[in-house]
Parts: structure tokens; sequence; C-alpha cells
């Protein structure tokens, strides 16, 4: 069995334009993200999944500077742009992760893989149920499963976040939820405003020169230890991204019922 993990990034943020090439202790922060995933132990392969527009020229440059594959294609059509780099692999089982994520938990991952393998599952994720931190989200599912979703979903939403069309289907998928032991939803570990990433920053600055390898325990216990760094993002809401394509699914619906 062959797993791919599949890293979605783009230059052109509407909230924070070039955050994945934002400093993080002397490199981008998406090499930093790639640096924690080469330990997962349960992915074969990892691309990155960028687009056609020449502003993410830069980031296809860094790929080949840290060693990782790059596919490139279309900037709005998320969906598609995933379904291509995964199209051809011969992978059974594609991991997707977001460049906005750079405390990333190898073992985590490694976790919901195993779990979603093990279970037989179409689909799993550790966002079913709200326990992980936001920043921690990770979801891997079937290639059969994706090639439907890429076939059929036509909604914003379903276009741009990709497993939408999944997720919301369970009586058509088999789901697997990897929930959390404590919950830690409350904090926000992505990277989205310019709070997000101060307080990243902090936590690189407190952790990484002793333990490149730090983990999600060692970032509670430091954030408990330091609680104004926790309080520098808690303005923001989770998933402030998928409240705004939703918005735009209405008129979409009426756009697919005309005659």
């Amino acid at each position: 069995m062959t797993v791919l993990a599949i890293l979605q990034a783009r230059m052109s943020s509407s909230r924070l334009p070039g955050k994945v090439m934002a400093d993080l202790l002397g490199e981008p922060m998406l090499a930093r993200q790639v640096e924690r995933l080469w330990r997962c132990r349960t992915l074969d392969r990892l691309v990155l999944a960028t687009s056609t527009e020449p502003t993410d020229d830069a980031l296809a440059d860094l790929a080949a500077r840290i060693g990782i594959e790059c596919f490139r294609g279309s900037l709005d059509d998320v969906l598609d742009r995933f379904h291509a780099a995964a199209s051809g692999s011969g992978a059974e089982q594609i991991v997707r992760l977001t460049a906005d994520c750079p405390l990333a938990d190898p073992a985590l991952i490694d976790r919901l893989v195993e779990m979603h393998v093990a279970g037989g599952y179409d689909y799993s994720c550790n966002t079913l149920t709200l326990r992980w931190p936001d920043g921690l989200d990770a979801e891997v599912m079937r290639a059969e499963v994706l090639e439907a979703a890429w076939r059929e979903a036509n909604l914003p939403s379903e276009r741009e976040h990709v497993t939408r069309f999944i997720y919301t289907r369970p009586e058509r998928f088999r789901l697997g939820s990897l929930v959390g032991d404590t919950d830690l939803s409350d904090q926000r570990w992505t990277v989205d405003t310019p709070e997000d990433l101060a307080l990243v920053r902090a936590v690189y600055a407190g952790l990484y020169p002793a333990n490149p390898a730090f983990g999600t325990d060692d970032i509670v216990q430091f954030l408990a230890a330091h609680p104004e760094i926790a309080a520098l993002n808690r303005v923001h809401r989770r998933n402030e991204g998928l409240e705004r394509s939703l918005a735009q699914d209405a008129a979409a619906r009426q756009d697919l019922a005309k005659p």
C-alpha cells in the first residue's frame, strides 16, 4: 500500500498574503512544516500542490531547494488541483495537509493513517469532533473516494475545501474520526493572521533550539507556562475561510437550479 501526502500551498492568501514564505527562525514557514512532515513514518511520498500563477513561482523554487516534489494546477479549483496531483501516482491512500500549519504533528498524522487503514474507512480526519488545536488538522482518504468527489462536487465550498463533498455525506462514505483525549479545540495553532504568526514564531523560538522535533505536548506545556503568548490570537474564530465559501454556495445552488 502506498500513502501519498499532498500539501496545499499558495501565496495569495486573502488574510495574510505570502504567509507560507514568512520567516520562521531563518527559514520559510513552509520549509519548517515540511521539515516536520518528513518525520512521519506512514507517508511514502510528499508532494507540494500549488497553482500555476506566477505569484506561486517562489513556492516551486522553494520545493526544488528543499527536495520536495511539486505539482502546479488550478488556483481556485483546489479540488481539481488536489486530484490532479494525486492522479497517476498509484497511491491507494491520499493524505491532505495545508501549508498554514507549521506546528503539524507527525505522530498525530501517523496515528490517523494507521487508524484509517486498520478500520477500512473511506475517509478519516481529526476534525469531525473538535478536540485538537486548530492547526493540527489532517485528513486521509481512499483514492477512489477522492475520484468520486472530483467528479461530482459542484458547489464552491466543495471545490475550494476539497473534502467537504465527502465528510458531509456520512450515508455514502464510511467516516473515521480520530478524537483527542483532551479538549484543546480552543487553541489556535494555524497561521491565517499576523497574530497567528506571532504565536507560532514565539513557540518556535521557545522550543525549536533545544528540540527541533518538539511535539503537541511540548507546545501545550509551553503555552500554559506563557499565557501571554497563548492569548495573542484568541480574537480569531475557527474556519473563517469555510464560512465565506458557504456564503457563496447559496448563489451557486440557484444557478444549478436554473433550467
